[in-house]
């Protein structure tokens, strides 16, 4: 980092002293942990993960043409190099970032391609399923024995490609209910990588996939009442944007706030979505049965998404005022006081358009307070969004359309113009 190279010309210009340039010394090193080359890292995770797949595909070019006992060989070769690569790691490059994630990469894949090998040799029954379920259960473990957060990630993407196998491409034969267990295996992991290198680059691309895996796989519970999962969406991305807004998050750049960006940006889509009457008159449509409600897996995961939502926004709002509330953190609870409205009276569809609108105002308006353009213009995209949705969906003339159009135009022109003039002025 530049400010420990700055250290010594602080203690020669007399600025600190020689124990305080010290202590700034070992903090930094305690923060970050043991140094290591990033590309190195890099690195050597791509050349382990296709020296892996290199020696798979080489072994399966002359496949056929190979004894089972050969086969069999082959099959546990890649397990056995990769199982001696993690223990020399372990024994000799414990402190090295590069041999831990690289070695566990290796042997990440070398157990599922050891699993599908004997599979085919032995002509063992099963599926797609069953193989991911298998390998990610197998793999867990490799996660903390080798401390591995790129081993972390490649299980993030397994187990969620595991539920979409079974419970989307597979649907109706199977259900998915596995993958929350096994995602609870990756949290501790998880929460030490938060703790100890809150900035690193792992950090980073995990608060990015398991937002994006639950997003996914959320989806699997619908059965009868998809009606609900509305609900359910609605306040999983209201958690998304209050998890965005606790301190650890907060003090990082914007765009690295990935639960706050696919916060806002998932209750956007589902308020634009369902901002047409087509939602609305099915749902007055529909008959919903009490004792057929109570018992939907729907309506539990709906209801518990917004018992935890509703927590967090009373605990961070609780000694604030209403001013200082964020203009997306309320709206999971707005929309299920208009989902109710909604069984009973058009007029939900009319308040999720003027849901929108505020939300677009307000979400300019702190743009504004912020002196962020960012989230000034999602604020007028919010606005556009509308305006185009309705421009499809009514029967106003070419000419009031047009008006619209333009009027949008002016004012993404002027509220930038008058951002960057304000930015100008402060900086003189």
């Amino acid at each position: 980092m530049s400010i420990l190279k700055d250290l010594p010309n602080l203690v020669n210009a007399e600025v600190i002293s020689k124990e305080t340039a010290d202590k700034i010394r070992a903090y930094y090193q305690n923060k970050e942990g043991p140094p290591s080359n990033k590309l190195f890292v890099v690195f050597g995770i791509l050349g382990a993960i296709l020296v892996g797949l290199g020696i798979i595909l080489i072994i399966a070019h002359n496949w056929d043409e190979l004894s089972r006992g050969t086969k069999t060989i082959f099959a546990f070769l890649p397990l056995i190099v990769g199982q001696l690569f993690c223990g020399f790691t372990l024994l000799k490059r414990k402190q090295s970032v590069a041999w831990r994630e690289s070695s566990a990469a290796f042997l990440f894949f070398a157990v599922g391609a050891s699993i599908s090998l004997v599979s085919q040799i032995y002509h063992i029954p099963g599926n797609l399923g069953s193989f991911l379920l298998v390998w990610m259960l197998l793999c867990l473990p490799l996660i903390y024995v080798m401390q591995s957060s790129m081993a972390s990630l490649l299980y993030l993407v397994g187990i969620t490609y595991y539920a979409g196998e079974v419970s989307y491409w597979s649907y109706p034969s199977s259900e998915s209910y596995f993958y929350w267990l096994l995602l609870l295996g990756v949290f501790p992991h998880y929460y030490q990588l938060i703790k100890k290198r809150a900035h690193s680059n792992f950090v980073f691309f995990h608060n990015w996939l398991i937002p994006i895996s639950l997003t996914i796989v959320l989806g699997t519970v619908a059965e009868h009442m998809d009606e609900l999962m509305f609900i359910a969406y609605f306040s999983l991305f209201g958690l998304f944007y209050l998890i965005g807004g606790m301190d650890f998050l907060t003090q990082q750049r914007l765009r690295n706030n990935s639960y706050k960006l696919l916060g806002a940006l998932g209750t956007s889509i589902l308020l634009l979505s369902l901002s047409f009457d087509w939602f609305w008159e099915s749902l007055r449509r529909k008959e919903f049965l009490f004792n057929e409600v109570i018992i939907a897996p729907e309506f539990w995961v709906s209801a518990f998404l917004s018992v935890v939502a509703g927590v967090l926004f009373f605990l961070q709002y609780k000694n604030k005022g209403i001013r200082k509330v964020k203009p997306f953190a309320p709206v999971f609870l707005l929309f299920i006081l208009t989902f109710l409205l909604g069984l009973y009276s058009p007029l939900a569809g009319v308040l999720i358009n003027f849901y929108i609108f505020i939300l677009g105002i307000l979400t300019i308006r702190e743009g504004a307070l912020q002196n962020h353009l960012g989230i000034l213009n999602y604020g007028l995209l919010i606005i556009t969004a509308l305006v185009i949705c309705r421009f499809f969906d009514t029967d106003l003339s070419f000419v009031i359309r047009g008006i619209l159009f333009v009027s949008v135009g002016i004012g993404f022109f002027a509220t930038n113009y008058w951002m960057l003039k304000k930015r100008r002025t402060d900086e003189q």
